[in-house]
């Protein structure tokens, strides 16, 4: 049986939450750009260094979904049943998202974040940071599974590199793929 969360945590999760649900909002009313954290902070009905407490950056505030996703990613090579490729349950647990895609209100939010992905040189930076972090996270699981030294493990993310390239370009090209 899971323990009861606390009363304190669960205070915790609900102006995390505030604070997220604020800047979604805003975000999605305003370019992310022309948000600021004391507005955020307000929606919030909380103060701005309570924001910062929960939110180190305001591009962390517009990723903190991606963060939880990226994580799952890794979650689902790192408990993989024995006998079962990297790739297999990478892409088991891609799939097993899809069709949360389906609907016309998942894909205009997903357009709209890669809009403002894209018109934003700080969520692209940030983008790409939590896109290399996780890439690390997982070539040192993979290194680790096959008892080899980390940097024989080479994460190959050229499309990331390339001049030009966005992972939110990527991500429209998934989006592109799934709709129905």
């Amino acid at each position: 049986m899971a323990a009861e969360v606390g009363l304190r945590e669960r205070k915790k999760q609900q102006t995390r939450q505030a604070i997220f649900d604020a800047a979604r909002r805003l975000f999605a009313e305003r370019r992310f750009e022309d948000v600021t954290v004391a507005e955020i902070a307000r929606a919030a009905d909380v103060s701005e260094v309570t924001v910062f407490n929960y939110f180190p950056t305001k591009e962390d505030l517009f990723y903190g979904g991606m963060e939880f996703f990226e994580e799952d990613l890794v979650e689902a090579v790192r408990s993989r049943p024995r006998g079962e490729s990297a790739i297999k349950a990478f892409r088991r647990r891609l799939l097993d998202g899809t069709d949360a895609l389906g609907s016309k209100e998942r894909i205009a939010a997903i357009t709209q974040a890669g809009e403002a992905v894209s018109a934003s040189p700080s969520l692209v930076a940030r983008e790409r940071e939590i896109v290399e972090r996780y890439t690390r996270r997982l070539a040192e699981l993979l290194a680790a599974d096959t008892k080899s030294d980390p940097g024989d493990v080479e994460p190959d993310t050229p499309r990331l590199r390339a001049p030009g390239t966005r992972p939110g370009r990527l991500r429209g090209q998934a989006v592109t793929s799934v709709r129905p």
